[in-house]
């Protein structure tokens, strides 16, 4: 089988940004021109700051984007944790202030209840996503497709109906809810963002010949080809 993936390699992490910021713009641009409108998916973690600030000053349409997160810690958007304050931090400022945030967490305390809220949300702004950015840890999981989650494998299944599912695992320090493979899978451009010798050695090992970890899933899933940016 092809690989379905794109090698993108940076100098430094600035050079990273810029380029990242130029095509996903490009897609979000030409998504509004043909439907009227876009939809974002960006995930969080220390490794994205840069490039939201980098994209808040695109020169959009913003008001015709939607932004919302691939995946998200079940916590209160006061907590320093949250994905939803990192994102309106970094990215939702400047030209991008424009933009409609769409979260996946809802002040509930019920995470069934919230992940059904959200849900019905992502529903009805249609599908498929028009851009979908990925982070990946060290131990290979993306979204919140954690290795030792307890609901990895419903997460993983490519027929599955849902949109959101909650997450449980011992290795994430609180409940997560995230976007299922099918929603990431069946977006119209995916990117993975990943920095560091470490991440590079995971992505190498995911990548590698009967490598199964959790980005390697999704990669394989992914109708389009996934292109995979990194920096040192």
């Amino acid at each position: 089988m092809a690989a379905n993936f794109a090698r993108h390699d940076f100098a430094s992490r600035e050079e990273l940004a810029a380029a990242l910021t130029s095509v996903v713009a490009a897609q979000l641009d030409e998504a509004i021109a043909s439907r009227g409108k876009a939809v974002l998916a960006v995930s969080g973690g220390s490794t994205p700051a840069l490039f939201f600030k980098t994209l808040s000053q695109a020169a959009l349409d913003w008001a015709k984007v939607v932004v919302t997160l691939v995946d998200e810690r079940f916590v209160a958007e006061t907590s320093p944790r949250s994905n939803a304050a990192l994102v309106k931090a970094n990215l939702l400022q400047d030209r991008a202030a424009a933009a409609r945030f769409l979260p996946l967490a809802s002040p509930l305390e019920d995470i069934a209840q919230a992940t059904s809220v959200a849900e019905v949300a992502l529903r009805l702004f249609g599908l498929p996503l028009d851009v979908v950015v990925l982070g990946m840890g060290n131990d290979g999981h993306t979204a919140s497709f954690f290795p030792d989650a307890d609901e990895l494998e419903q997460v993983l299944d490519v027929s599955t109906p849902r949109l959101v599912s909650p997450v449980h695992a011992a290795s994430a320090d609180e409940p997560r809810l995230t976007l299922t493979l099918p929603v990431i899978a069946s977006a119209r451009f995916i990117a993975l963002h990943i920095e560091g010798a470490e991440k590079q050695e995971t992505l190498e090992r995911a990548l590698s010949r009967g490598g199964a970890l959790p980005i390697r899933r999704v990669i394989d899933a992914a109708e389009t080809p996934v292109e995979i940016f990194w920096a040192a």
